[in-house]
């Protein structure tokens, strides 16, 4: 459901307009309305800060460190900024370790020579090159007459050797690649290298000790200054009137928090003017559906939140994504594994993340149900297993040919009544006139389909003429109520088009509902293979075949379950986001409700 919201317009006079601003920012209930205007260079340093706080935030974050102990600054601020210090001195350091080893390995082959002999070699008139080439092209040289070679060592394919010879000769005539602008030592490079790597170590234990003790510190600083760069952009979307003496301020509230935003203006005598948001608004969205449907609000968020205008369908697509994703998965076991694993993390997860862990559960127990359905229970055929107790039941099992048709049944029930909540859209939108195709629509599809069961059924007579003034009636909205904005005969033209789109459209939806049938079947499939090899295994040895029986189980339902849920989340996702929100005519493109308020508030 969404929240109806009310627009609210404030005068305020230009010497209490700061004061305004923040006991508007206490109470936390506006949603101001975004204007183009030009930011202050203000908002821009904030701005700025706060994409370093964010970043720097989350590079601790990254280090995963338990925290323990007190920080040991009070002053965020100065902790931030030493932080970025330290971090700019880090990626110098970085810098200067890749240029080291980069010099390492260009020297690694020659080995730890004296830069200095080379030099002193030179005063004697001898002049030392450094080369490399190719074992084949190596062996070829014949630089005895002119220079002396001296192999140093072999890489690979590669021969580093030095040539000596005297001022004048024509070392161009050698036919390798010299390596140039080697001044200085295998030791002094290492030692660099140690000494760069030891500046990194220390920056690293203050990272990980502020990981450790400073973590709330710089997030409590991040939100002190997130509401200072709010505050500072809310107050540069005022407008200035008579002459700027007056501001002028204007946002959404939800009739939710009517009682509070009134409380607050009377109590601060300020000239403000409500009324109902206008169609053109860009009005903000706010849902609120129950307990159950609320797991699902992260999942439609994945697509669109909804336009204000239409209906919220989380409450509507929330049992079916369950049901789907139990469909896919399909497995009795499996589903126990996810809800006793969900409930136990339950008892020391976060509080914010035990939402996630309920819809876990739900999934999980909407895979027990399919799993039971279609007879599968850890990769176990319970349909063809011999077991006493169940002999009574397996007739009660699904085959793959039943659940089949049950996918594809589905799929119809979600399309009829994706229709349903497109008409309710329609008329909650435009008006009755609006939905009258989307009836006939209705009209035609249940009513065929009833007639063809009450016909098969002997209750009614085969008689078509019952099913002719069903398509009749269904047909006469569908041409005449496809678009009421045109003249009739542009009305029967987007008519015939709408009956041609909307046939191949709803036979296209209806295979794709095929999928769930054939991602359960794939994952039961997986499972019997699994336990297939594994009672091989068991057979193979006495003792250490019961070893390997149990960890080859463990690995390989532990990838099939990993492999099968990805398909069993994304799949429905698909299912919903493109054939149900289609068929339910979504629209979308909601913006989020983000009140005017302290951060705390806004968590």
């Amino acid at each position: 459901m969404i929240i109806s919201m009310q627009k609210y317009s404030f005068l305020v006079y230009h010497a209490e307009y700061d004061d305004f601003l923040k006991k508007l920012q206490e109470i936390g209930v506006l949603h101001v309305i975004e204007k183009e205007v030009d930011r202050s260079d203000e908002i821009a340093s904030h701005l700025v800060k706060l994409t370093q706080y964010d970043k720097t935030i989350k590079l601790l974050k990254r280090r995963e460190i338990e925290p323990s102990g007190k920080p040991e600054s009070e002053d965020g601020e100065a902790l931030f900024e030493k932080l970025l210090d330290k971090q700019e001195e880090l990626d110098h350091l970085n810098l200067a370790l890749a240029n080291q080893q980069k010099e390492l390995r260009k020297v690694e082959p020659w080995g730890d020579f004296s830069i200095q002999k080379v030099e002193d070699l030179r005063k004697y008139g001898i002049i030392v090159r450094f080369y490399v080439t190719s074992k084949k092209r190596f062996e070829t040289l014949d630089l005895e007459d002119e220079f002396t070679v001296e192999k140093i060592s072999e890489e690979g394919n590669f021969v580093y050797f030095l040539v000596f010879g005297r001022p004048g000769s024509d070392f161009g005539t050698i036919d390798a690649d010299e390596v140039p602008n080697i001044k200085r030592t295998l030791g002094d490079i290492k030692k660099e290298i140690s000494g760069i790597q030891e500046k990194i170590r220390h920056i690293e234990q203050f990272f990980d000790t502020c990981a450790a003790t400073s973590l709330g510190l710089l997030e409590e600083t991040w939100s002190r200054l997130k509401e200072k760069a709010d505050y500072y952009q809310v107050r540069d979307l005022s407008e200035a009137e008579a002459e700027g003496k007056v501001k002028i301020l204007e946002g959404f509230v939800p009739a939710t928090k009517k009682q509070e935003i009134k409380k607050f203006l009377d109590d601060n005598e300020v000239v403000y003017v409500t009324r109902k948001p206008d169609k053109d608004d860009k009005i903000p969205v706010l849902l609120h559906n129950n307990r159950f449907s609320r797991l699902f609000e992260p999942i439609g968020k994945l697509f669109s939140l909804p336009d204000y205008h239409e209906l919220d369908l989380t409450v509507f697509f929330a049992p079916f994504f369950m049901m789907f994703f139990g469909f896919c998965l399909g497995d009795a076991g499996y589903g126990l594994l996810f809800m006793i694993g969900a409930g136990i993390y339950k008892l020391k997860a976060n509080p914010s993340f035990k939402p996630l862990l309920s819809l876990v559960q739900w999934l999980g127990l909407a895979t027990v149900i399919f799993g039971l359905l279609s007879g599968t229970f850890f990769g176990i055929n319970l349909i063809e297993t011999d077991v006493s107790f169940l002999a009574g039941y397996q007739d009660l099992f699904f085959d793959p040919d039943k659940m089949f048709n049950l996918a594809l049944i589905v799929g119809f029930i979600q399309i009829v009544f994706g229709l349903f909540v497109k008409t309710a859209n329609q008329i909650k939108q435009y008006g009755w006139v609006y939905g009258l195709s989307t009836i006939g629509w209705i009209i035609v599809l249940l009513g065929a389909v009833s007639y063809v069961l009450l016909t098969n059924a002997e209750i009614l007579p085969a008689n078509n003429v019952i099913l002719y003034i069903i398509l009749g009636i269904g047909g006469f909205f569908i041409l005449f109520f496809s678009n009421p904005d045109v003249n009739v005969f542009s009305r029967i033209g987007t008519g015939l088009w709408d009956i041609y789109s909307t046939v191949t459209g709803i036979f296209g939806d209806m295979l794709s509902y095929i999928r769930l049938f054939a991602l359960g079947l794939s994952s039961a499939i997986l499972g019997f293979v699994i336990n297939d090899i594994g009672m091989q295994i068991l057979g193979s040895a006495p003792v250490i075949g019961h070893i390997f029986f149990v960890l080859f189980l463990l690995l390989g339902h532990t990838l099939n379950i990993l492999i099968s849920s990805l398909g069993s989340f994304v799949h429905p996702m698909r299912l919903t986001f493109v054939e149900f929100y289609k068929n339910a005519g979504f629209k979308g493109g909601g913006k989020a409700y983000r009140p005017f308020a302290k951060q705390k508030d806004q968590e």
